[in-house]
């Protein structure tokens, strides 16, 4: 006689969260880049959070869950709270200001040392 009902049945696997069926790979370099997957299963193993999932050949296959777009924000995105006091491109173009400045105006200690070297 059993005295379990279907619902009280244990299970070895995790539950998924509800309404997580499905991830996205935002790994930038990864080849999967992008592609959304039906979530096979999610669990610890060698000490990280991954995620298995069938590719599109059926192969069951798995990456660490901060690939993807399940895994939890890191620390800096808490903290920030998605604020930032510059945006990339504004960056970017700093960057290459700078480098055109230098390539315009050589660094004062640069010259000196060239001069140095070539009268010997």
């Amino acid at each position: 006689m059993n005295l379990r009902s279907s619902s009280q049945q244990q299970s070895t696997t995790r539950n998924l969260p509800a309404g997580e069926q499905s991830f996205r790979v935002t790994h930038p370099f990864h080849p999967l880049f992008g592609q959304e997957f039906a979530i096979a299963d999610r669990r610890q193993t060698w000490g990280e959070d991954r995620v298995y999932f069938h590719d599109t050949a059926g192969s069951l296959r798995r990456l660490p869950a901060s690939w993807t777009s399940i895994s939890a924000d890191n620390l800096f995105e808490s903290v920030s709270a998605g604020r930032s006091h510059f945006r990339t491109t504004d960056l970017l173009l700093l960057v290459a200001m700078i480098a055109r400045q230098r390539e315009v105006q050589p660094v004062p200690g640069q010259a000196k040392r060239g001069r140095l070297a070539s009268s010997k």
